[in-house]
């Protein structure tokens, strides 16, 4: 009896262990299965289990789903804020507590020559060593921008400001003001040669009218200098007109698309224009081929064409040759002005639009040019995406051609060859 008892109680405790062996194991196993899955979580692999194995999976798998969600969310704002970083227009840089690069867009990497892959943790002054920006680093004074030049490429000049944020990070900002500085000294030098320009016609009124106002003039002399002093009165009203002019290339809509030129009535018109300022003194002669017009403002291409033979039979000796040549066909159309005159040295040629340039300024105004009827067919031109070639050579002559594009052109109403 006692054996049999101590037999059940063996037995009992055999069971009772092995049950305890095989429910430790269970939860060993699940809980090896959570281990792994924690190294590698996968919200789409979460281990299977029963009872409250299986409620504490779920309850993971519904973080670890919420968690991938933040971070997928997170991820698409960072791409985000980096894609509209890249798209600032001025160069962005994050620097550290220690000035050391943390991140960079396009814009900085090619002004200042950093590599946004191999340069982050670098000190910025080892990138950026002009004097004046770590000078202006190092005094800690940001409450207005500096400036620097780059020598990379093409010169740029920038305006550098760094703006603290976030104790002790900052955020360097890099605009390019080489465009505003060139309109600057533009601007400066357009004041400046204004000024001269009608200084000049001005002090010469002055001279006249005091020596009139001090000498007793017989009426010869007295008419003469009447004459000398409406001539620098006109000169003065030309300037004033082609600056007028310019104003209101530069302010007024663009040309229209709908409203035809009639390029015949034009040609013929700025043919006998060019006669009479001649006086016979140069041979005109007038080549017009394609029955083809213009589509945009009659005013502002006659005027521009205007200019280009005014300069060529200003420019020629007498007995000269000036040649006015017209192409047309629906691939677009050319105006080309030749002239026999005294030629231009190369090195005159790509500043021949600006204002008030002159290749001799003395031999300008004797014959009456105010030195701004090419920046008036320059800016007509552009209005009408049209453009001017330049060919000259010194002692022989030279060629202006004016190219318009296909779509400023339209069927015509002239003969499709004219030589006058």
């Amino acid at each position: 009896m006692i054996g049999r008892l101590a037999f059940g109680a063996d037995a009992g405790w055999a069971l009772f262990a092995g049950g305890l062996l095989i429910v430790s194991g269970y939860h060993a196993r699940n809980l090896r299965r959570l281990l792994d899955w924690l190294g590698n979580p996968d919200p789409g692999d979460v281990p299977e289990a029963s009872g409250a194995w299986d409620d504490a999976f779920a309850l993971l798998h519904r973080r670890e789903r919420r968690l991938a969600q933040e971070r997928q969310r997170l991820a698409r704002l960072v791409v985000r804020y980096s894609q509209a970083g890249r798209a600032l227009p001025d160069g962005v840089v994050i620097l550290d507590g220690d000035d050391r690069i943390v991140w960079c867009n396009g814009k900085a990497e090619a002004r200042f020559g950093i590599d946004g892959k191999t340069d982050v943790g670098q000190p910025i002054t080892n990138l950026v060593r002009q004097p004046e920006f770590v000078k202006y680093l190092a005094a800690g004074d940001y409450t207005g921008p500096a400036q620097l030049k780059t020598a990379r490429g093409a010169a740029l000049s920038l305006s550098v400001q760094i703006i603290p944020y976030d104790d002790a990070q900052k955020l360097l900002l890099a605009r390019d003001i080489t465009q505003a500085e060139r309109l600057d000294t533009m601007r400066r030098d357009f004041v400046a040669n204004v000024s001269h320009e009608l200084r000049t016609p001005l002090t010469v009124l002055t001279g006249f009218l005091e020596t009139v106002r001090e000498l007793k003039l017989d009426p010869d002399r007295a008419r003469n200098y009447m004459g000398m002093m409406a001539g620098q009165a006109s000169r003065m009203q030309r300037i004033i007109d082609d600056l007028l002019t310019l104003s209101a290339l530069e302010s007024a809509p663009q040309p229209p698309w709908d409203r035809q030129v009639p390029m015949r009535a034009v040609l013929d018109s700025l043919c006998a224009d060019a006669e009479a300022l001649s006086g016979g003194r140069h041979r005109i002669s007038l080549d017009a081929q394609g029955d083809w017009d213009l589509l945009g403002a009659e005013s502002e291409i006659a005027s521009a064409l205007r200019n280009l033979i005014t300069n060529a039979i200003r420019y020629s000796p007498a007995g000269g040759e000036v040649r006015l040549i017209w192409r047309a066909s629906a691939d677009g159309a050319s105006f080309a002005v030749e002239d026999s005159g005294v030629g231009i040295e190369p090195e005159h040629i790509p500043r021949l639009t600006e204002r008030f340039y002159r290749v001799d300024s003395g031999r300008s105004r004797e014959t009456g040019g105010t030195g701004l009827g090419l920046a008036i067919v320059k800016h007509a031109l552009l209005r009408h995406q049209a453009s001017l070639q330049i060919e000259s050579e010194p002692g022989k002559g030279s060629r202006f051609t004016v190219r318009f594009p296909a779509r400023r052109v339209a069927a015509g109403h002239q003969s499709s060859g004219v030589t006058v």
